[in-house]
């Protein structure tokens, strides 16, 4: 990888340099009366969860008198559940981008992407020092279609919970894109911002404010990194909790809040462009 930025301050999105059209795909919230499951099939994503081992919905609603609205609860329990009744040393309650999803919602090469959402955290959230992702962007497909190529992970580093943007590579070797405190997180509804650019030179920005707010409590950028994988037909954004089981001692019972969750593409304009069509 070149050019990689790490930014621990605010900046501005190169939102800045493109235009912003809301080509495909609208904003999913929950309604608190219909089946969860079949609520979010009905938008387009699946559904990784662990029911078959540990019989009841992981992923459920509730009203959040903060945002006034319904939201998407996901939960795993720490001595229940497994990766769908797969692997035993990690689990996952996720939703996905996948082959059924329209097209319109799949991460093609050379196009560039905003993902938004909103999460919160528990006020207790424990982190673990290895891998717990609440938010992963893989291929679809091809040799390295298991390993993320972009995640957001808190984790627990040394004697220090933080919050790392991390970027992966094709020998899966992650660097860390902006890494913050997560105590800023815990308790607090935050908004998400993330472009993209699908490409072997690609480029990503995630900006994550405090909705409260509005402050910005983390920002990292990269140009010119490999965002894409040979034999890749799409890239698809995961939203949820995925987290490794080897350390327990760390872990608990845990429940992410999510809400607003929205795919739009861009349009790429440089500025020549833009004073052409003005």
């Amino acid at each position: 990888m070149t050019n990689l930025i790490k930014l621990f301050i605010p900046v501005v999105l190169y939102a800045t340099s493109i235009q912003l059209s809301a080509q495909a795909g609208k904003t999913m919230n929950a309604d608190g009366k219909t089946d969860t499951y079949e609520l979010i099939k009905s938008f387009g994503y699946g559904v990784e969860v662990p029911d078959c081992g540990h019989s009841v919905h992981h992923i459920t609603q509730q009203y959040d008198e903060e945002l006034n609205k319904w939201v998407f609860v996901f939960t795993l329990h720490k001595d229940l559940d497994d990766d769908r009744c797969g692997a035993k040393d990690r689990q996952r309650t996720e939703i996905k981008t996948f082959g059924p999803s329209p097209d319109s919602m799949k991460g093609h090469r050379g196009k560039t992407h905003q993902y938004k959402w909103k999460f919160k955290l528990d006020k207790d959230f424990q982190p673990s020092p290895n891998f717990c992702h609440i938010h992963q962007i893989k291929a679809d497909s091809g040799p390295n279609a298991g390993a993320p190529i972009v995640t957001l992970t808190p984790r627990l580093k040394g004697d220090k919970e933080v919050l790392q943007l991390n970027v992966v590579s094709e020998e899966n070797k992650s660097t860390i894109l902006a890494e913050v405190d997560l105590a800023l997180f815990k308790g607090v509804w935050v908004e998400v911002s993330e472009i993209i650019t699908y490409d072997r030179q690609g480029k990503i920005e995630m900006e994550i404010k405090r909705v409260s707010d509005k402050n910005v409590l983390l920002c990292g950028k990269a140009d010119d990194v490999d965002l894409w994988r040979d034999g890749a037909r799409f890239n698809r954004p995961k939203y949820g909790v995925y987290r490794s089981l080897r350390s327990l001692e760390y872990l608990r019972d845990e429940s992410i809040l999510y809400a607003d969750i929205e795919f739009l593409e861009t349009i790429a304009l440089d500025s020549r462009q833009r004073r052409k069509q003005d």
